[in-house]
């Protein structure tokens, strides 16, 4: 995974792994939840033999990244997260970056993408467009949908909240398996995570963007004009490839559904008996993304 490092921003002390040549170009991979940099530790070193350098920060609320005062709200709203990654671009100065992320980390990059076109090379998503539509939240989805979206209506409450505190690894552990059905070792793969899921602000961090995100808590409102303008869905005009897990257990990926929202340059690749956590479980097709995305003439 290269060197750890930490760079502050106004809200945090990022904790990050700088691999790859000082002088390559650029990529900034982000994982999800509950998942860490460990995500990425075979896609570093595929990137760094292409001669490009990877930024792998682990999100607020994970790992070794900490809030700089106490009285900070510990946001997990998308436009918090998405912010932090323009914060880390702009503190390391990154040079048109590709950001590179899944879940968490896949919305983090899209709005990086959607905000900033003109300082980011390109995306790399999985499933397509993940930018939250927070306003139709409310809106009933389909039985099944519902049914593997339990978690989230687990933490909307006081007992889930409580769950989450005290089984953080068994919870997690379980979530992990259930979204990779077929990784035979997503079980033990976890063990290696779990140490970045007791991160103080982990569980206020997760509890409050799956409520924000169902309109059961209010955001921090110093976000207040970054969700206005993800409320409206803007497109996406940067190059992009999104990588469609075949084998998710939400149900597989279908990014063509959100072709409309991508103006630029829009690819899609089909990881067949791929689940959730796609970069460990398939680390070249997403390290040939972001490389086929940099290295392009």
């Amino acid at each position: 995974m290269g060197e750890l490092r930490t760079v502050m921003t106004e809200d945090l002390e990022i904790a990050y792994y700088d691999d790859g040549p000082a002088d390559g170009a650029v990529a900034v991979l982000l994982h999800g939840f509950p998942y860490d940099v460990l995500s990425f530790q075979a896609v570093a070193p595929l990137l760094a033999e292409r001669g490009i350098r990877s930024i792998t920060p682990y999100l607020r609320g994970y790992g070794g990244t900490r809030f700089r005062k106490a009285a900070t709200p510990r946001s997990g709203q998308q436009a918090a997260v998405g912010q932090d990654l323009l914060d880390l671009i702009d503190v390391l100065e990154l040079q048109r970056p590709v950001v590179a992320g899944y879940d968490w980390g896949g919305r983090a990059a899209c709005i990086a993408a959607a905000v900033r076109p003109e300082r980011i090379a390109g995306l790399v998503t999985v499933g397509g467009y993940s930018i939250q539509d927070i306003a139709s939240s409310v809106e009933p989805a389909a039985p099944m949908e519902e049914y593997r979206d339990w978690y989230q209506w687990y933490f909307n409450t006081d007992r889930g909240r409580a769950g989450l505190q005290a089984n953080r690894d068994e919870l997690c552990s379980l979530l992990w398996r259930l979204w990779s059905p077929e990784w035979a070792d997503a079980g033990e793969a976890y063990t290696s995570s779990s140490p970045s899921l007791h991160n103080p602000d982990f569980v206020d961090v997760a509890v409050h963007s799956y409520r924000h995100r169902h309109r059961a808590a209010d955001g921090d409102d110093r976000f207040d004009e970054l969700e206005a303008f993800l409320a409206k869905s803007p497109p996406i005009l940067v190059p992009t490839i999104s990588l469609d897990a075949l084998a998710d257990g939400f149900g597989p990926d279908d990014s063509e559904r959100d072709r409309k929202h991508f103006a630029g340059p829009f690819e899609v690749r089909r990881l067949k008996g791929i689940g959730h956590n796609v970069p460990q479980e398939a680390p070249l097709a997403f390290a040939n993304a972001v490389a086929d995305l940099l290295l392009r003439p």
